[in-house]
């Protein structure tokens, strides 16, 4: 008899949003009409994050905000079709859907976006204190910054499962700062690890991110790869050799493979190798998520 394969949960705490997406067909020409395609497809940090983490094979529930419009139902149909617990996501019939419009350029980079996402405040305190004790029931718990103050403050205050945290921007990045003690790891770019620490470096921001609590750093340097750090290691891996067609959701699929990489209790090295494969794996496909996530990652 084969032994039972455990299989871990996360909850995931964050922003799900309908993405709008235009890619130019040739060069982008600012203040012009550009022939290209537009697509609209399920989004948002926390979503991406928990859609990813399905295809990794976690057992996976999804905190956040819906709408009564069409694109909340897409995002609440689509989020069942992968297997999500969407029990504790709160649903506002008389909202609008949060929503993303980008703009990429002609290698794949966004160029200019705007975010629509109101609604994710009302992920209150209030609501998740409802639902408290089957979030800490979880082996991991996942929140990105795009939650308001205090409804990361309460988490800080009565989550007991590890928790990892995408700082999503700069500016939403600063909503972390005062409970990073708490933080099992966190995943920010170069930018928002300065942010965060007021260090350029980003090596000296990622100790100062230790020092301030945090057990584990993962910080992304996009084309120059990923930067880790634990106690006194410190990790730089240069990413791999894929072809890119769209950076946007690269991140929120190597936030996913951290997670799926705790969990399952791979070390320091390993677990950025994972998110950097994570991220080369999504950036080399034209969707947000790359269902070849769960194939490579293998």
């Amino acid at each position: 008899m084969e032994p039972e394969i455990k299989q871990y949960s996360a909850v995931v705490i964050g922003g799900a949003n309908m993405d709008i997406c235009g890619s130019p067909s040739g060069k982008l020409i600012a203040e012009d009409s550009n022939p290209g395609a537009v697509s609209v497809r399920p989004g948002g940090v926390g979503r991406n994050i928990a859609h990813n983490l399905c295809l990794l094979g976690l057992d996976v529930s999804l905190i956040t905000a819906l709408g009564g419009d069409i694109f909340s139902a897409g995002l609440l149909e689509s989020c069942r079709a992968l297997g999500m617990d969407m029990r504790m996501a709160r649903c506002l019939p008389e909202r609008r859907s949060s929503t993303y419009l980008y703009v990429t350029d002609e290698s794949g980079d966004m160029h200019v976006g705007i975010s629509d996402m109101d609604i994710v405040e009302s992920v209150s305190p209030e609501w998740l204190s409802q639902h408290i004790a089957r979030i800490n029931r979880a082996d991991a718990v996942v929140i990105d910054a795009n939650l308001p103050e205090a409804s990361i403050a309460y988490l800080a205050a009565n989550c007991t499962a590890p928790m990892i945290a995408d700082p999503v921007s700069t500016v939403k990045a600063l909503r972390l700062k005062s409970f990073l003690p708490r933080l099992r790891a966190i995943k920010p770019n170069a930018l928002e690890a300065a942010a965060l620490t007021g260090e350029q470096e980003p090596e000296r921001a990622a100790k100062a991110l230790l020092r301030a609590g945090v057990k584990q750093v993962y910080v992304s340097l996009g084309p120059d790869g990923i930067l880790a750090a634990q106690g006194e290691s410190l990790i730089r891996l240069p990413c791999e050799n894929r072809p890119v067609v769209n950076t946007t959701g690269a991140g929120d699929a190597a936030t996913a493979a951290i997670v799926w990489a705790s969990v399952h209790g791979l070390d320091l090295a390993s677990t950025a190798a994972a998110a950097l494969r994570a991220g080369a794996i999504t950036a080399a496909c034209p969707d947000t998520n790359s269902p070849a996530l769960c194939l490579d990652m293998d």
